[in-house]
């Protein structure tokens, strides 16, 4: 688990200075998602050519509504990351399991108790926080963080119903697939030829994003879920940290007050709801970005 974050950490890192003037021409988001699905499509495609997998009928309608939402949260967060620092992007991204929660209620008919809503107000405090409005003007980068998150809390409502049917390897291939398929035709929409380095850049994106999922199916498989859950947050340490080293930004208190808020608030939730099925291993927040 902790080299999944490690690696998520850098595929932010990657959008990062594909979305800024670092590799070249800043590229539109919608061009890098295409190339985080096109080149995780490729590494899937190489490891079904080796395990040789047998797969099942798939849910083609939730897998198609899954990806969708994934494909939105991906360029949503891919744009925050070039617009904010990859702290706050990073932490804004942890209210998905709190949106999740909240569409659970309409969209499963789940009760959610006084301690689960108080998780859900002092994370989202956080996020109002880190949109900084008392500094004249709304972060724009903050709030595509947080949709980035609200797609994220749909696509969490639409992996439950796919849970148990599919096997992990046939959901990863099978969600790639259409979001390929989703980010092709965007990116066609505003093409932009990429540089030697930016093609070089997306390749290590799409690459490290499906390592890190592949280490994240792995983590779940080999320990209780309660156990390995809470080393997803040092996303947001290596977020920081590669922030810091590469662009020298270091998170403000402001920064540090909204990511301890969110952060209070996604750990209050996930004790509550181990306590809530008699200290049985809990879902995992899910990590961003992911979109497949």
């Amino acid at each position: 688990m902790v080299t999944a974050t490690l690696f998520i950490a850098a595929t932010m890192l990657l959008a990062k200075a594909l979305g800024t003037a670092s590799l070249g021409p800043a590229l539109p988001p919608f061009m890098v998602t295409f190339g985080r699905f096109l080149f995780a499509w490729i590494t899937i495609v190489l490891c079904l050519a080796v395990l040789r997998p047998r797969f099942t009928r798939p849910d083609v309608r939730t897998h198609a509504l899954r990806s969708a939402f994934g494909f939105a949260g991906v360029t949503f967060m891919f744009a925050a990351a070039a617009a904010i620092p990859l702290s706050d992007a990073t932490a804004i991204s942890f209210l998905n399991p709190i949106f999740a929660m909240m569409l659970a209620i309409p969209l499963l008919g789940e009760r959610v108790g006084p301690w689960r809503w108080l998780a859900a107000l002092i994370a989202l405090a956080g996020a109002i926080v880190l949109t900084r409005p008392g500094g004249g003007a709304i972060e724009i980068g903050a709030l595509l963080a947080m949709g980035a998150a609200l797609a994220y809390g749909v696509e969490v409502i639409l992996i439950k119903r796919l849970s148990g049917g599919e096997k992990p390897l046939q959901v990863l291939f099978v969600n790639n697939c259409f979001g390929l398929a989703f980010a092709a035709t965007a990116a066609a929409l505003t093409w932009q030829t990429p540089t030697p380095a930016q093609w070089s850049a997306m390749a290590a994106l799409g690459t490290l994003m499906a390592c890190a999922q592949f280490c994240f199916v792995s983590a779940m498989a080999r320990a209780d879920a309660s156990f390995v859950s809470p080393f997803v947050y040092l996303t947001l340490v290596f977020a920081g940290l590669y922030d810091a080293v590469i662009y020298g930004v270091i998170p403000d208190a402001v920064g540090w007050a909204g990511a301890g808020l969110i952060l209070t608030g996604a750990a209050l939730l996930a004790w509550r709801e181990a306590r809530l099925k008699g200290g049985a291993a809990s879902p995992p927040p899910r990590m961003p970005p992911r979109g497949g």
